[in-house]
């Protein structure tokens, strides 16, 4: 049989039960914001990088201290350069020493992520399209992330809605190594869409056997998937920007296009189902949550795509293609009706 309880004892008892939380709450009132440095692959202004890092800071929704070492790697493209870039990035984690590495896309592993495999730092990757045992990733305990897996399929099919006649396509990879995992994937996936060849995989460098090439493709192709167009180079071995490239094509090529990213779409390419920059910076954002936050292993946490994709279609581009996308599809699809070169 129970006593009982005084009106000192209840206060003690009530104490007892909220000051673990009180004296927890207290503590993280005080703890610094976790630092973060996020190294891009790319630069910015650029949707993709930016949208992945607002995504990730969405994600882990809590305070941090950010900075942010941009590789620039589009622009800075040769192993020499890539390399400076890298050592530079390192040279910030190592003087700054950051709670957490947030890297995005594939020369950021490369360069500056794999250096610091099964160390005490988590690393957390977004937009990665090699396999994660290229980087070592699978024999480290420190890593997680998130893949980014191309929906090139789902763009031909949403292609063909509005250009039905679509049997042969040619695809345009520059020579980057990036490009090597992203064709064996479609590769795989190409029996999924009877009644469409790719009768080319064409990789080029030079700008100018582009801009020949881009005349020549109606001979032997209904459509053209434009995916690699960073690396090119002009008769001065100068980086010729992509959304350089695509101003160009969309005043000169007569075939309707595809891409894989939604600024492409922007730029004058007619149509994409894009992986979204959002929903890999987010998932990853949700990944370094885990681990800042609850405490979590890295290597406990699964390294899997964002399975959401966004269709756009360019109708301004599609309209001077002479194709008119129906009712039914634009309403259930992202529609551009500018280039973003012209002045609003």
């Amino acid at each position: 049989m129970g006593f009982p309880m005084t009106a000192s004892c209840l206060l003690r008892y009530v104490r007892a039960l909220l000051l673990p939380g009180l004296l927890l709450a207290a503590t993280l009132a005080q703890a610094a914001p976790p630092r973060i440095l996020h190294v891009m692959s790319y630069h910015t202004p650029w949707r993709w990088t930016e949208g992945q890092l607002q995504g990730f800071k969405d994600g882990l929704g809590i305070d941090a201290e950010y900075r942010v070492f941009e590789m620039d790697t589009k622009r800075h493209s040769t192993p020499e350069e890539k390399v400076a870039r890298g050592a530079e990035a390192r040279r910030i984690i190592d003087s700054w020493k950051p709670d957490l590495l947030y890297t995005s896309d594939d020369d950021a592993q490369a360069y500056v992520t794999r250096h610091y495999l099964n160390t005490s730092m988590p690393l957390v990757f977004s937009g990665v399209n090699n396999a994660p045992a290229s980087y070592g990733f699978d024999r480290a305990d420190n890593v997680a992330g998130v893949l980014e897996q191309e929906h090139f399929i789902e763009s031909i099919r949403l292609l063909k809605t509005i250009a039905p006649q679509i049997r042969r396509m040619v695809v345009v990879l520059d020579g980057s190594a990036m490009w090597e995992p992203v064709e064996k994937r479609i590769r795989a996936r190409l029996a999924e869409l009877p009644g469409v060849e790719i009768v080319a995989w064409e990789r080029i460098d030079d700008y100018a056997q582009f801009q020949r090439r881009i005349g020549e493709y109606p001979k032997i192709a209904d459509a053209i998937g434009l995916l690699g167009i960073f690396g090119f180079r002009d008769a001065e071995g100068h980086n010729v920007p992509y959304q350089k490239v695509l101003e160009w094509t969309a005043a000169n090529s007569t075939l309707p296009d595809i891409g894989l990213w939604v600024d492409r779409v922007h730029y004058g390419t007619v149509a994409a189902v894009t992986v979204s920059e959002r929903e890999q910076g987010l998932a990853a954002g949700r990944l370094a949550r885990e681990i800042l936050v609850d405490g979590k292993s890295p290597a406990s946490l699964p390294m899997r795509p964002t399975s959401r994709g966004l269709p756009i279609i360019n109708l301004k581009r599609a309209k001077a293609l002479g194709l008119k996308p129906s009712s039914s599809v634009l309403l259930n699809t992202e529609v551009v009706t500018r280039y973003d070169w012209e002045v609003p």
